[in-house]
């Protein structure tokens, strides 16, 4: 069960924001009967909205191998390039969590709100494996201080694996493996950062079991059914 207003953005009728101003003029109907803010729906619900009901069209998954200088958005205010547009298709898209401007990798892309939320939810734990490469020599200590977790904006991370995998002396940078399941923004940046190293380079190897290692930069392919059912195995009922 999600927020009606949250199925409405999710569904790409309008923002949330409208929707939530629909809601209080009673413009919204959840089989049959008004909805109010608080009200809960199912994604299969009948859902009208200012008179139109939600489309349940066709639930369409895209892995995508995300480029360096693209947004991770359904639109950008700057008019800069977003994962969306990267991908050929007909369907009301959108990304499944974000990837920085400068950070490449696996990203998944769907019309479904539903697995969205799973996917994005911390109770589900999704592993969230990064390539980086940092300034300066990563040292045991420091790789030996995250096992405990590190404290990051308040909220305390723990990373599941971190391996340092080499260190060239002749440029002064080592290059780091790291597993997190947490998925918080800039997360690794704000580790490495709290460690006093910059991050020159990230890669998202893989999400949750889907890598990118057969896409090129900008490249993508579709789920399959297999692939779909799985990931909706990741949630952890209450």
């Amino acid at each position: 069960m999600e927020r009606v207003q949250k199925i409405i953005a999710n569904s790409g009728i309008c923002s949330r924001r409208r929707a939530e101003e629909l809601i209080k003029k009673g413009l919204v109907t959840i089989n049959g009967e008004v909805a109010i803010l608080g009200s809960k729906a199912k994604y299969s619900d009948n859902i009208i909205v200012d008179g139109k009901s939600i489309t349940k069209e066709e639930k369409v998954y895209f892995l995508l191998n995300k480029p360096r200088g693209v947004v991770s958005s359904v639109i950008d205010d700057k008019n800069r390039k977003t994962v969306v547009d990267l991908i050929d298709t007909d369907k009301r898209i959108y990304p499944v969590g974000r990837l920085d401007y400068d950070t490449t990798g696996a990203i998944i892309l769907t019309n479904d709100g539903e697995l969205a939320n799973i996917l994005m939810h911390p109770r589900n734990e999704i592993e969230r494996c990064y390539y980086a490469k940092v300034e300066g020599i990563v040292t045991k200590e420091e790789i030996s201080s995250l096992k405990g977790g590190i404290i990051i904006d308040g909220i305390k991370c723990y990373p599941q694996y971190v391996k340092v995998k080499k260190y060239d002396s002749s440029s002064d940078v080592s290059y780091v493996s790291l597993i997190l399941k947490e998925g918080h923004n800039h997360e690794v940046k704000n580790i490495f950062k709290a460690l006093g190293h910059s991050v020159i380079k990230l890669k998202r190897e893989y999400f949750a079991f889907l890598d990118v290692k057969n896409l090129k930069s900008g490249e993508y392919r579709r789920l399959n059914l297999k692939e779909v059912k799985r990931l909706y195995s990741y949630q952890k009922r209450d």
